[in-house]
């Protein structure tokens, strides 16, 4: 397992005030902690019940992804050093078994590899330890944030379709190529739909990251060019009729017509 040092030790000065959840409704966001390690499963475990979550916390890995799968929570704080399994291999197996909440994930492993495969197999987000829990608080709250915005934006239901053939529907949270569903985790449909809201035009490399993670996002902007990565990926796997076009020094397009072969 990871032998990182403690996280600051919490108390009520030590985290951030719960104002910025206003936009959220915090009641009833389940919250599953896996982390073998007490010193710092239980600190955690206890600040975020005093947020407001309902929290579970998980030791084992092979328990982990049952949970996930049968009770299918908002969010997971995933460590990767656990007992029975990789963290990495958690991640991965509730991302093929279609969980959709958001991931992020704790990690004592030093190097930029660890992290860039975590968000290739599905994680939203990182944390290094030891890490500061006024800052894993904030990422928390900004991942489910903009979940909660994505699904609230549009007033009435509805979906956009074009002739190609995808489909995005705002309020399901699905994405369609023809009558075939694209399986995609949080931060993939978040950017699909703020791509194909403006279909044909450039979207900033800054507007995304501000839109999709959040104007107070800590991480690097490779965690974009990652999710893109796999979002390109799944749109031809799928048979989507469109493409993502990046304009080097810019940002990204969406453009029907699939990307060349």
């Amino acid at each position: 397992m990871d032998a990182p040092d403690r996280p600051d030790t919490p108390g009520r000065g030590g985290a951030e005030p719960a104002d910025d959840l206003d936009s959220i409704d915090v009641v009833g966001q389940h919250i599953l902690v896996v982390e073998d390690d007490d010193g710092i499963a239980l600190p955690l475990v206890r600040t975020l019940t005093r947020e407001g979550y309902v929290v579970e916390r998980i030791a084992e890995g092979e328990a982990a992804v049952g949970w996930v799968l049968s009770e299918a929570p908002a969010l997971v704080v995933l460590d990767l050093g656990l007992p029975d399994m990789d963290g990495l291999d958690v991640c991965r197996r509730v991302r093929d078994e279609g969980f959709e909440g958001g991931i992020i994930i704790l990690t004592a492993r030093d190097g930029e590899l660890d992290r860039v495969v975590g968000l290739d197999v599905g994680a939203d987000d990182y944390i290094a330890k030891p890490f500061a829990l006024a800052e894993l608080l904030a990422r928390l709250r900004a991942l489910l944030r903009r979940s909660a915005a994505a699904a609230s934006r549009a007033a009435a239901p509805q979906a956009s379709a074009s002739v190609t053939g995808l489909s995005v529907d705002t309020d399901a949270r699905r994405a369609f190529a023809g009558e075939r569903e694209i399986p995609l985790s949080t931060k993939e449909f978040d950017l699909l739909a703020n791509l194909d809201r403006q279909r044909g035009s450039v979207v900033t490399r800054e507007r995304v990251m501000d839109e999709v993670w959040d104007e107070n996002w800590f991480g690097s902007t490779k965690t974009l060019d990652v999710t893109i990565a796999r979002l390109r990926q799944k749109l031809e796997e799928s048979g989507a009729d469109v493409r993502i076009t990046t304009i080097r020094g810019i940002g990204f397009r969406l453009d029907d017509g699939a990307a060349d072969a």
